[in-house]
């Protein structure tokens, strides 16, 4: 078995079509259902700002969310491999999109704001320092054409 390589699979159905499909721009919706064996549905849209229902979740929200899970992930394993306890992991994300002349788009940064806790404060200053580490093992961080910025709390 190849540990090397990991293949991922999702399925999205769109569910916008109001009756006359892509007949004008406003006239369909931008909902869909994202679907992977197993686990629950994302209910998907745009982001309000390009006719999306605030309700449910977009591909913006999406990115960062899986860049936050990523960091946070990779620094569990980091702490623990330098045998630091955490005992607490919060993280408010930010990204910033800019819309291009062309009607593309593109994030130029987002900012991860980890709040960590520690069993052992004497550790804060090694504790900050994994988060260069996590952030250069998190295959999504490391997939990303933008900086992913760290403004690290450790409690």
């Amino acid at each position: 078995m190849d540990l090397s390589q990991h293949n991922y699979q999702i399925a999205i159905e769109w569910t916008g079509n109001r009756g006359t499909g892509t007949d004008t721009y406003r006239g369909y919706g931008r909902d869909h259902i994202i679907r992977a064996d197993g686990l629950p549905d994302i209910a998907g849209t745009a982001d309000p700002t390009f006719h999306g229902d605030k309700d449910r979740w977009n591909p913006e929200q999406l990115m960062l969310a899986a860049l936050s899970q990523c960091h946070m992930l990779s620094y569990l394993h980091v702490a623990v491999t330098h045998g630091v306890v955490v005992t607490g992991y919060q993280d408010q994300a930010s990204g910033t999109l800019r819309l291009n002349r062309d009607n593309s788009g593109e994030f130029t940064q987002v900012v991860l704001r980890p709040q960590v806790s520690l069993a052992d404060d004497s550790q804060r200053e090694l504790a900050d320092s994994l988060h260069q580490q996590a952030n250069r093992v998190c295959f999504i961080a490391r997939s990303v054409n933008f900086p992913v910025l760290h403004e690290p709390v450790t409690a």
